[in-house]
């Protein structure tokens, strides 16, 4: 048999693709990386979308998760020219009265300023702060026995409840309100179970790491990653759609990091005959996508004038008041309707980052959910909800871009009908996907291997599905195990 011209080929070059084929390289293998587009990067590209000048993220803007990545902490990513900034408070939230409520740089400082609320925080945040090292390895990862079982447990009992119900220990209109706007991320209604994992891990991560932008936008992380790839060996190539499976190098093991519709699409033939294929393939079929999100770009004239002395301060805000009015935004958008209040995520890297607008102007970057495939305008209702909180914003605005779910498709086919989230991500989804199976990232096609965000850990800036989809492929593939530890600092 000749030897095939690659031991690994890796396609996609989102932050799991990358971390697959960095995991690959790093065990002496040799590996091509190819990706359809001009640039690396899947959700982790920067243009000037607007005005000359004016840097915008496409899609991912703000990284606590990357910051925090257990992979991403033992690469040399900062020699590669990762900078990331920090924003004096991670998030804010504010409310119509003109204050807010903010997640501060440790637990005991937020729980501060929730008065009644202090102690309950410090109940909920302080031992998950506390064991979050040890226990992220675990978290971020697909069901399998923990390291630390009994940590992991503790997780679970508050994580397993929906945001509505985990909400309930607090009293205050700022600690709810803080809290539905963490599970919100989620995207999906705050009374689905295991709503309330995702704003404990992003509160924990923004308490121990904050929740930084990297310098230049969020393409620096995707430039640092093919740099580091590059650096010991790996080869990339750009401009390579895959469109089927055979066009591609002969390999002894493919790793995709795409959703289930494009691997059907890509290697659909592979799942076609014997009754354990027909089964994957039927699973595959039967993956369910969440909502979707409209966003918008703004290159401003000027920051934008927040009431909220919080929110000046804040890379992140997120905006929908109270837990109520975010509650039912998120339910009637999973029904398929389009609230005249939506709840809105919005970062303002430039304030931090001078790179990213021309001195003295701004940008600012948001986006809402809708039902997936929605091709609705939310501009409107998204600036209204941005101006509700800060009187004036409109006036400085100078040019917008804006992207659909449709749009954001084109761009990156992963974002089926708008979902950035690769699938969603509740208790039916949680470990389960993309199929019912003990190991998630393999495949029922001997050598094809899949790492994308529709692998546990699920969506967001972390490498952890590339990862672990590396491990598995170079113990099944190769009979090589991964002997370096994922960092718990």
């Amino acid at each position: 048999m000749s030897k095939p011209d690659y031991d690994a080929v890796v396609v996609g070059s989102g932050p799991n693709g990358l971390s697959a084929a960095i995991t690959l390289q790093q065990a002496g293998l040799s590996v091509l990386l190819l990706e359809a587009k001009a640039d690396i990067g899947g959700g982790l590209r920067s243009a000037e979308l607007t005005l000359p000048g004016f840097v915008h993220d496409i899609c991912s803007a703000v990284h606590p998760l990357a910051a925090g990545s257990p992979f991403f902490q033992r690469l040399p990513l900062a020699e590669h020219g990762l900078e990331f900034i920090y924003p004096p408070l991670a998030a804010a939230h504010p409310f119509d009265d003109g204050t807010a409520a903010a997640l501060r740089s440790s637990v005991e400082e937020t729980a501060r300023f929730l008065g009644t609320d202090e102690q309950a925080y410090l109940r909920l945040l302080e031992p998950l702060a506390r064991h979050w090292p040890t226990l992220a390895p675990d978290v971020l990862g697909p069901l399998r026995f923990p390291k630390h079982p009994i940590d992991l447990a503790l997780f679970g009992l508050d994580a397993l409840p929906s945001a509505v119900q985990l909400a309930k220990r607090f009293k205050t209109r700022e600690a709810r309100g803080l809290f539905a706007g963490m599970a919100a991320h989620a995207i999906q209604p705050l009374s689905n179970l295991t709503t309330s994992a995702i704003a404990l891990v992003l509160m924990t991560t923004g308490h121990l790491r904050g929740w930084p932008v990297p310098k230049g936008g969020s393409q620096a992380i995707a430039n640092a990653l093919v740099s580091y790839f590059q650096s010991i060996g790996g080869k990339v190539e750009t401009n390579i759609p895959v469109r089927s499976i055979s066009q591609l190098p002969s390999s002894k093991v493919v790793v995709f990091d795409v959703t289930p519709k494009q691997l059907l699409a890509i290697a659909g033939d592979r799942f076609a005959s014997g009754p354990l294929n027909r089964l994957y393939r039927w699973q595959l079929e039967h993956y369910r996508y969440g909502m979707g999100v409209f966003k918008v770009d703004w290159a401003l004239d000027g920051p934008i004038p927040f009431t909220a002395p919080e929110c000046r301060q804040a890379g992140t805000i997120h905006l929908g008041s109270t837990l109520e009015e975010i509650a039912e935004a998120e339910r009637l958008t999973s029904l398929g309707h389009h609230p005249d209040r939506p709840y809105v995520l919005l970062a303002q890297q430039s304030l931090f980052d001078s790179t990213r607008a021309p001195q003295g102007k701004h940008t600012a970057w948001a986006y809402c959910h809708v039902p997936n495939g929605s091709t609705v305008d939310r501009t409107e209702v998204i600036e209204q909800q941005i101006e509700r909180y800060a009187p004036g914003f409109r006036d400085r605005i100078l040019a917008r871009h804006t992207i659909n779910t449709a749009q954001l498709e084109a761009y990156n086919p992963n974002y089926v009908g708008g979902d950035i989230n690769g699938g969603i991500i509740d208790i039916r989804q949680l470990y389960t996907r993309p199929v019912v199976t003990l190991s998630p990232y393999r495949t029922s096609a001997p050598g094809i291997y899949l790492c994308s965000s529709s692998t546990p850990p699920g969506g967001g800036v972390h490498g952890m599905c590339g990862y672990h989809a590396a491990r598995v492929a170079l113990r099944e593939g190769f009979g090589l195990p991964v002997s370096v530890p994922l960092a718990t600092g």
